[in-house]
């Protein structure tokens, strides 16, 4: 790539990664006002769904930051994964154990730790692919 040249990867996965970001804050307040629209609660309506679901999100949210930083800072790969990763081990703490202050959620330990290991895994997915 010429100097000055913009990366197209970069721009892509910027955007990727503040539209999923903006997605999953939606979806929190949409959970916390119990507004979630009945076709969108059937997405998870099966057994441990709902872990399911917060494996998924987390993990590509993660994915999306780190992927997007990664491209932005490549040559200090590991500092960046592992910012990106203790940072949003910390937010998605808070928005678990804020869940105790709304009536329609709960706090579950299992729900963390699916967020968790979501986390992880796509941090660790865009730590080791994205060059």
């Amino acid at each position: 790539m010429a100097a000055g040249q913009a990366n197209p990867d970069l721009f892509f996965m910027k955007y990727l990664a503040i539209l999923f970001t903006l997605f999953i804050i939606f979806v929190v307040v949409l959970a916390d006002l119990d507004a979630f629209p009945p076709h969108a609660r059937k997405l998870y309506d099966f057994p441990n769904g709902d872990k399911v679901g917060h494996l998924i999100l987390f993990g590509l949210l993660n994915f999306f930051l780190t992927s997007a930083l990664l491209f932005r800072f490549p040559l200090s790969r590991g500092r960046v994964a592992l910012s990106v990763g203790l940072i949003l081990i910390l937010a998605i703490a808070a928005e678990e154990f804020s869940q105790q202050y709304f009536a329609a959620r709960t706090f579950d330990l299992a729900d963390l730790s699916a967020s968790y290991i979501g986390a992880f895994v796509g941090g660790w997915i865009a730590w080791r692919f994205i060059k």
